[in-house]
């Protein structure tokens, strides 16, 4: 019988399904490289400072690539500035006009996202885009999505199912596969987790192409965050799934925290700060809500995998405190302060934010940033 995993190797949520391999520029692509995180800029593409901007704020956010609308002529003008400066490689978006796409390829984008629904008699600019997208090393994401979905297949199946979405894709992937491309990423989004979740295993029973995860319009940060975090965990329990981009009605930097968190939380990417906090009850004798606000505040930006417990009663509090990293059991006035375990001292309620915060700089010393370990942030 195998031994169970080390608290520094957490166990693996489910084998990856083994897809076909590409690179998004300098960014692996499949089952072969770690699950990537993307969003998409909401400035103007022809405002190239204003972009550049937001790019290096979704950079800093753990965005790993991004993606640019391409609605006009200008906007393809701006694209080779964009991907020549910008930090994480850029994937033009492009709908309705196919000149756009031979437009990003030049331009040197990393890849090109297409929506076969919407751009004119697509299927015969196949054969070109293609070939452009050969000579240039370019890869192309098929985009297929509910609300724009070819109109052919809403006839057939009176409306945007699973089984429409997946068709139309391999419909488009076959027709690039005549011409000998095979450098796709494919989505199929829908805005009901449920029809996203069946027409991702359609598609993963159906071909072995990388699939970029992804709920449209999931709404507002609250909503679109449960939408997305239900959807992909369900999947990317299947092993489905190869890059992510969490759809929200809020900054694009959101999107990103939300997107790498969601992996973090799962183990799929080597987790930072964590913090792990009690919902409160009428057992707590602090107030769990102000400390675990007040820390996650004082140790914003660390980037050294840390776990911090922050709990609030004597029922769950020890043993929290005792295996996160870092840790305070609170009660009557007073925090019990562990590290490593071990209680190494108690300080008066006013004292556990300044503790706690002094206590995780001294652990984050002797960590790298980005390396699996035990340390996190557990609040309760």
């Amino acid at each position: 019988m195998p031994a169970p995993p080390s608290a520094a190797e957490p166990a693996a949520l489910a084998e990856r399904r083994k897809t076909r391999q590409l690179m998004v520029g300098p960014v692996g692509v499949g089952s072969d490289h770690p699950i990537s995180v993307q969003s998409m800029t909401t400035t103007v593409t022809s405002d190239v400072n204003s972009t550049l901007q937001q790019i290096a704020e979704l950079t800093a956010s753990g965005c790993d690539i991004v993606r640019v609308a391409c609605p006009t002529g200008d906007d393809a003008e701006a694209l080779p500035a964009i991907a020549r400066k910008s930090q994480i490689p850029v994937i033009a978006d492009i709908h309705f006009q196919p000149k756009y796409v031979f437009a990003a390829i030049e331009a040197g984008c990393a890849a090109v996202r297409v929506n076969p629904g919407n751009i004119k008699k697509f299927d015969d600019k196949v054969g070109e885009i293609a070939q452009a997208a050969k000579e240039h090393g370019t890869p192309v994401r098929i985009g297929v999505n509910a609300g724009s979905l070819d109109k052919r297949l809403l006839q057939k199946h009176g409306k945007a199912t699973p089984e429409a979405l997946a068709e139309s894709a391999l419909w488009e992937a076959s027709l690039f596969a005549e011409h000998d491309f095979h450098d796709l990423k494919i989505s199929v989004k829908h805005n009901d987790p449920v029809v996203m979740i069946r027409a991702y295993e359609l598609l993963a029973e159906s071909c072995d192409y990388p699939l970029h995860l992804g709920v449209t319009e999931a709404g507002p940060a609250f909503q679109g965050t449960v939408k997305s975090a239900v959807a992909f965990g369900a999947l990317l329990r299947q092993g489905i799934g190869d890059t992510i981009r969490v759809s929200l009605s809020a900054p694009p930097a959101e999107e990103a925290k939300v997107g790498g968190q969601i992996l973090q939380s799962l183990g799929l990417r080597p987790r930072k700060l964590e913090i792990v906090s009690c919902p409160s009850c009428g057992r707590a004798q602090v107030d769990v809500y102000k400390l675990a606000d007040e820390v996650t505040a004082g140790l914003e930006g660390m980037e050294v995998p840390l776990r911090v417990a922050v709990m609030g009663c004597v029922v769950n509090g020890p043993g929290e405190a005792r295996e996160a990293d870092l840790g305070v059991a609170s009660g009557n006035g007073k925090g019990q302060i562990f590290v490593k375990g071990e209680v190494i001292k108690t300080v008066p309620e006013s004292k556990i934010v300044e503790t706690l915060i002094d206590e995780a700089m001294k652990i984050a010393e002797d960590l790298e940033p980005g390396t699996e370990g035990s340390p996190s942030v557990v609040t309760g």
